[in-house]
């Protein structure tokens, strides 16, 4: 019996590794460990596991222990909902909020859900914030971000994921006098200290900043020694303190419309790439120790990669990633365009065993090898239709998307190892 407890660590956490528990996966990144999935599709695509209606929104799909969380608004309401990540069953619903009609880009919740172990945090479009316990949906605590912290529904909803970070969890609220983010003191380790209230409550550890704010979603990165948080708002790219909210450093980056919705991310060992959809297009920043303190700078800026909504991925030291609806391949060390294909539409993609799972806007579904050589695309098939702008999720070898009326989990195992 020796083996048995080695065994069971690699065990557990291999299935951790399958989740994608939050925004872009498991590391906030895009991309997916699992390998050996199935590269050559039929006309039709993977198989379908399941397949569930669904209502209107774009919130993305987080998968964890067997449950598939998302958000949708149906009726006069809005949603976070838990299904069975097996059969696609309902497991259970809670209500996040009213309806949220928006008049040009589509109505219904943005936010990913995000799990930590047994709860599952969601924000709904208006301001409403929620810890559930993810086995039953059972509320552990909320907030109004709007009531509480002077703020107002951005023009096209609360869009922000929220981030665990440490004993953090960290949003934007948008407010006045310092508000605009907010981060509540989570003790996520045992029930019996005062720390642990402060989770069931929700309390409030620090806000911080007095910027508008816009629809990204933030990070936590470590660069020149200093764990730091990175927030892409409507008027700069700054970086906070996450155990008290202080500001290291701030990049202006002022766009048309106030829209600042890719995710920044992290190039390590100490850059950050960010997009937008605008005339800004994308740069890389370093960031560097300046004595005591920390300082970020340029290192280049093109308009080769503007991301509209879907945030690019960094793979192998090449971002791919749509310029507004030409998905692109570019080098980011220095900016330069390797390669660039239309079809899709202004689509998102993730990647996984090599290669780019790519989701168009009109449902079109793509394998693509992710390499700089060239534009090779392996199998495509039409597997959902009318608008989807929701981020594919891969789990445990099933692929999950959806649009504005249904969810579908496709089966995209390859042979057995």
């Amino acid at each position: 019996m020796k083996n048995a407890i080695p065994l069971l660590l690699v065990l557990t956490a291999a299935a951790q590794a399958a989740d994608w528990p939050q925004w872009r996966g498991p590391q906030r990144d895009g991309i997916s460990s699992e390998t050996d999935l199935l590269q050559n599709w039929s006309a039709d695509g993977p198989a379908v596991q399941w397949r569930g209606p669904l209502g209107n929104g774009f919130s993305g799909i987080s998968i964890a222990n067997g449950r598939v969380f998302t958000m949708f608004a149906q009726g006069g309401d809005e949603f976070a909902i838990c299904l069975d990540a097996e059969t696609g069953a309902e497991r259970w619903r809670h209500r996040t909020g009213p309806y949220y009609k928006e008049t040009q880009g589509g109505d219904g919740p943005r936010s990913t859900p995000t799990v930590d172990g047994e709860t599952v945090y969601v924000l709904g479009a208006t301001g409403k914030l929620f810890a559930l316990a993810a086995a039953s949906g059972t509320p552990i605590w909320e907030k109004d971000l709007v009531a509480e912290f002077d703020s107002e529904v951005p023009k096209w909803g609360f869009s922000t994921s929220p981030l665990i970070e440490g004993d953090l969890l960290l949003v934007e609220a948008g407010g006045r006098d310092g508000n605009f983010v907010v981060d509540m003191v989570i003790d996520r380790t045992t029930a019996v200290t005062a720390v642990a209230l402060d989770k069931n409550t929700g309390a409030t550890a620090w806000t911080a900043l007095d910027e508008k704010m816009s629809y990204s979603s933030p990070i936590a990165f470590t660069a020149a020694g200093t764990r730091q948080l990175a927030y892409f708002t409507a008027y700069s790219l700054i970086g906070l303190a996450p155990e008290d909210g202080r500001m290291y450093w701030r990049y202006p980056w002022k766009t048309r419309y106030d829209v600042s919705a890719a995710t920044p991310i992290f190039i390590a060992p100490d850059r950050l790439f960010i997009s937008t959809g605008d005339g800004n297009g994308g740069a890389v920043l370093q960031i560097k120790s300046d004595g005591d303190s920390l300082a970020v700078e340029q290192v280049w800026q093109n308009k080769k990669m503007k991301n509209h909504f879907g945030t690019s991925v960094l793979y192998e030291n090449y971002l791919y990633g749509f310029d507004n609806a030409i998905l692109k391949c570019l080098d980011a060390e220095t900016g330069e365009e390797k390669w660039k294909t239309r079809g899709y539409g202004k689509g998102t993609l993730i990647v996984a065993d090599g290669h780019l799972v790519v989701l168009g806007e009109e449902g079109l579904l793509g394998l693509v090898e992710a390499t700089p050589a060239g534009f090779r695309q392996k199998s495509k098939a039409q597997v959902l239709t009318s608008r989807c702008w929701t981020v594919p999720s891969l789990a445990d070898g099933r692929l999950y998307l959806r649009n504005e009326s249904e969810i579908v989990c496709l089966n995209v195992q390859g042979a057995a190892p």
